[in-house]
């Protein structure tokens, strides 16, 4: 059964609008981020993520785990980290429509943490913020049948992936399947959707404008579950996603520096080629740039060069792995 929703000006407005930036993403080759800016990404994505659920470490401190350092904090908190590093690492290897996949995310996630890692709850929930109880969650053994359906939807939908994403991460915070780990769950399962069609999302971290705007984030979970439609939700998420685009657009002006395109162009698999070549690549690029850019390329040790004037060609050193 379709879960139920609303199609909104405001969803249709925030469609386009994410539609308009994904466009100017893949045009200005953004989806191939610099390995170093990846990773300070995957960083705020872990942290934000985290931080939400109450995690205490820092960003520095995430990013000496990530480096295998030793950090001094709470056990839970440093495991939950370690946790989500191993899982995020793995990201493209959990199957999007498998219950399976899911479930072993879980355990990721929360192994070490919970007894019930991987499996889901056996017993009754509801979230209480202060002395309200904000939702009551359906019987335990409905949870099994209520996954089902919804991952019948997630396979089987012919909707738009950004709105599937959306939904998905609702109605899944809905069911609460686990004792622990939803909210993570909800948000890392959001992200595996939304890169099957858009891998830029792989190392967007929308999760820090959630993060930022936790009492809009429950307050849409909140209004949705009174109205029993995710159209709330689906709003809220797609404008995060839009701001979050945004900032990627706007980071140091966006435009790509000499060493981005680089990376981007030897990451296409070019092992030998001429400026002509890299030019048809960036096809804005003035041939002075261009031939900065190679000539930065050898300096860094990135490429090798052989002939002189218009026989010069080059020759890709290191293939980069994106």
């Amino acid at each position: 059964m379709k879960p139920p929703y609303d199609i909104t000006p405001k969803i249709l407005q925030l469609i386009a609008s994410i539609s308009e930036k994904l466009g100017v993403v893949n045009a200005n080759h953004l989806n191939k981020q610099s390995p170093l800016l990846r990773k300070q990404n995957r960083i705020k994505t872990i942290h934000s993520s985290l931080q939400i659920e109450g995690n205490s470490l820092s960003q520095e401190q995430i990013t000496a785990l990530l480096d295998n350092k030793r950090v001094i904090g709470p056990k839970k908190d440093v495991l939950e980290v370690l946790n989500a590093i191993k899982v995020y690492d793995n990201l493209k290897k959990f199957s999007l429509y498998s219950e399976n996949s899911f479930l072993k995310a879980h355990f990721g996630l929360m192994n070490g943490i919970i007894n019930s890692a991987g499996k889901y709850r056996n017993q009754g929930v509801g979230i209480v913020k202060g002395s309200k109880v904000e939702h009551v969650a359906p019987p335990s053994e409905n949870v099994p049948f209520l996954m089902k359906d919804l991952f019948g939807y997630l396979k089987k939908s012919e909707e738009l992936t950004l709105i599937k994403s959306c939904v998905f991460h609702y109605e899944m915070e809905f069911i609460h399947p686990f004792l622990d780990g939803n909210g993570q769950m909800g948000r890392f399962w959001q992200t595996l959707i939304l890169i099957s069609e858009y891998p830029i999302f792989e190392f967007l971290p929308f999760e820090t404008l959630i993060s930022e705007t936790q009492k809009e984030y429950y307050h849409s979970l909140s209004m949705s579950d009174k109205s029993g439609k995710s159209t709330c939700f689906i709003e809220y998420m797609l404008d995060v996603i839009n701001k979050s685009l945004s900032d990627l657009l706007n980071y140091n002006n966006r435009s790509l520096k000499d060493i981005d395109r680089l990376e981007y162009f030897i990451s296409l698999g070019f092992k030998e080629f001429t400026r002509k070549d890299y030019m048809d690549v960036f096809k804005d690029l003035s041939t002075a740039t261009a031939s900065r850019d190679l000539k930065k390329g050898i300096a860094l040790m990135l490429l090798d060069k052989s002939g002189e004037y218009n026989k010069t060609k080059y020759i890709a050193k290191q293939i980069f792995v994106k």
